[in-house]
């Protein structure tokens, strides 16, 4: 009688493989949860890890082989990332790449911080609305930008201001680019910091400025810390007003990282090994900055846990 109403042992042999997975999932919910875990790993290593292996391939393996190459390297053709710095002089577009990205991760904290203080710890009319319009402003297009501030910077406004192919043309995009989600990270961070600290510190002499860089800055290293780490790789990794701010290739000029990667490609040729060599090189300071960035903002969590 129980086979024939299905409701005997002999009906859990009778469920499809998804439906004991189901059944297993629901008496046991961490096998779902490790389950989702490696899933989640696989895809990451796949997206992020497999193009950097595969530039890897690309730079190691000689340029007679790269038509018929594989997922493991022909050779070991380690010259790749010497003549890089042979054939064009890589090492003055990486120093503009770092310059370039301080001076504007530097503007950017200052200016950002400002803004944040008033949007997070003062009340004006049209507060929300303004701070709205602000995040509105990161969503443009870059290229919405360019031509009025190319024929700005080319001097066909004012016949004085010819800043082509210098830090004047590519530094104030880069800050308009970039500040509003900082304004929005500090805004967030400023917010968190109790009135009674700044009061104390108003009450000993210091002005709103002052307790702005003395006081809540500090106590929001991370926040600060995380708003200079993303400024400064998307500055370095920008890509269309570096290469639509400088004319010419010229190593005297403010060209940058992304515009030597470029150099390698040609009308008549296209050098993918050293192109995959110098995009290995490029990531190396970003890749250090991450590193180091990551431990002192952990840190800088944790002692503001402890002082609490």
């Amino acid at each position: 009688m129980a086979a024939e109403t299905g409701t005997g042992p002999e009906s859990e042999t009778d469920d499809g493989p998804f439906s004991r997975w189901v059944t297993r999932a629901i008496a046991n919910p961490r096998r779902v949860y490790r389950a989702l875990f490696y899933v989640a790993a696989i895809f990451f290593i796949v997206t992020t890890l497999f193009p950097f292996y595969w530039l890897i391939v690309v730079a190691l393996t000689p340029v007679t082989d790269l038509v018929n190459m594989g997922l493991v390297p022909k050779g070991f053709h380690w010259q790749s990332f010497v003549e890089i710095f042979q054939q064009t002089q890589f090492a003055h577009f990486v120093f503009n790449s770092l310059v370039l990205s301080t001076i504007s991760t530097v503007i950017v904290l200052v200016l950002a911080s400002l803004a944040g203080y008033v949007f997070g710890r003062l009340e004006f009319p049209g507060k929300r609305p303004l701070m709205l319009v602000v995040l509105a402003i990161s969503y443009f297009p870059p290229a919405a930008f360019f031509n009025p501030l190319y024929q700005l910077f080319s001097g066909n406004v004012f016949g004085w201001l010819n800043v082509l192919n210098t830090p004047g043309a590519l530094v104030p995009p880069y800050t308009a680019l970039f500040m509003p989600l900082s304004i929005f990270i500090l805004t967030t961070f400023y917010r968190q910091i109790p009135d009674g600290l700044e009061d104390a510190a108003r009450v000993e002499g210091t002005t709103r400025l002052g307790a702005l860089f003395r006081v809540i800055m500090p106590l929001s290293a991370p926040g600060v810390a995380t708003a200079a780490i993303l400024t400064f790789i998307s500055v370095y990794n920008e890509f269309f007003f570096s290469f639509l701010m400088v004319t010419s290739g010229v190593p005297s000029n403010w060209a940058t990282i992304v515009y030597g990667i470029t150099n390698f490609q040609t009308q008549y040729q296209s050098m993918y090994n050293l192109m995959a060599a110098a995009s290995i090189v490029a990531v190396l300071p970003v890749a250090i900055l991450v590193v180091v960035a990551q431990e002192r903002i952990v840190s800088g969590l944790t002692s503001g846990a402890l002082k609490e």
